[in-house]
């Protein structure tokens, strides 16, 4: 049988789970289980290059886990990032394969220290947010990963990552790491459905995004209120907060309701509370879903406890092996595990 191959994976520990987070990648991770060997990680080194609240993150990690596996990420395939410590010592190697020009490029550098100066009370920048890029590069390269998923916004990351495996080939005279292609996937662009022009986000507040395990009423509240023509989109074109409600719909799996409702659409009968009944139906009846999965891991709590511990040291061990074999070709000194 041909070896499947491996994709990697990961999400920053935000806690609650949001359609965008789930339409546009964790609804993805679940449908790449069924063809790929998966590793999943709740990067919680990374969530420390941002202001942060020791005790909040750690809430959050677990939090997150739940979350995944109540929508259907198998929990053998997940880990977190703080139990596997050989991604750190991996970024430390990687640093000296990486230029300081490199890094000061990366758009995300740039956003977000522009984030930390207009919302901190203070205007520290870490260097853990610029080095943000090579610790995620250890991620991927730690598993020999053959593809990430990534969106457009992504690619500038992982061409980075590639850039260093090259480096580190070249200086150690080996073939040794995989270069990591991307797996572009259809995966929704899901928007606010107060204001569709900016995303489903959690940090732009409660009206800007719509929680996976929210109650029912909560959900249709917010479809039923979600801006559809603002009036300034040019003739002809579909306005974004419509276009934002299709793409949930067709995201939920109503695929009828959505070929049907495009059809009167483009025959100028759509009525949009049709539109935002059909798309509050396929949120609810997925949430539904969720919220029992949720119900039942959080009544055995410490047996999906256990189950995460287990799989982050299963998965450590391919990444102590990566760590060795590197130390190996970098010329340092090493010990066998």
């Amino acid at each position: 049988m041909e070896k499947r191959k491996q994709v990697l994976s990961a999400i920053q520990p935000t806690g609650q789970m949001h359609f965008g987070n789930y339409f546009g990648a964790v609804q993805n991770w679940v449908k790449l289980q069924e063809n790929y060997d998966c590793i999943y990680g709740v990067v919680d080194y990374h969530a420390m290059t941002m202001p942060y609240q020791p005790k909040k993150l750690r809430e959050n990690t677990w939090e997150l886990l739940f979350n995944l596996m109540a929508v259907g990420v198998k929990p053998e395939y997940l880990f977190i990032q703080s139990l596997v410590p050989e991604h750190a010592e991996l970024c430390w190697i990687l640093n000296c394969f990486t230029s300081y020009g490199q890094l000061t490029r990366m758009t995300q550098f740039k956003d977000k220290s522009a984030q930390v100066q207009e919302t901190a009370t203070d205007s520290f920048i870490s260097a853990g947010l610029l080095d943000y890029p090579v610790l995620q590069a250890a991620d991927i390269l730690i598993y020999r990963a053959d593809y990430v998923p990534v969106g457009k916004d992504q690619e500038q990351h992982l061409e980075l990552t590639r850039n260093i495996a090259q480096r580190f080939n070249n200086q150690v005279g080996k073939e040794y790491f995989v270069l990591p292609e991307p797996l572009y996937t259809e995966v929704p662009k899901v928007r606010s459905t107060a204001e569709p022009n900016r995303k489903m986000s959690k940090s732009a507040g409660d009206k800007h995004y719509i929680d996976v395990f929210a109650e029912d009423n909560r959900i249709r509240k917010q479809i039923r209120s979600a801006v559809t023509d603002t009036g300034e989109t040019p003739e002809g074109e579909m306005s974004p907060g419509v276009a934002n409600l299709f793409e949930m719909l067709k995201a939920a799996g109503q695929q009828d309701s959505y070929e049907q409702l495009m059809k009167d659409y483009e025959a100028g009968g759509l009525r949009y509370v049709d539109l935002k009944d059909a798309v509050a139906d396929g949120l609810v009846a997925l949430s539904q879903q969720f919220r029992e999965n949720k119900k039942a891991i959080l009544a055995d709590k410490k047996e999906y406890k256990n189950k995460i511990k287990a799989s982050s040291a299963e998965i450590r061990k391919k990444a102590q092996e990566t760590v060795r074999e590197v130390k190996e070709l970098a010329g340092l000194s090493n010990v066998r595990f």
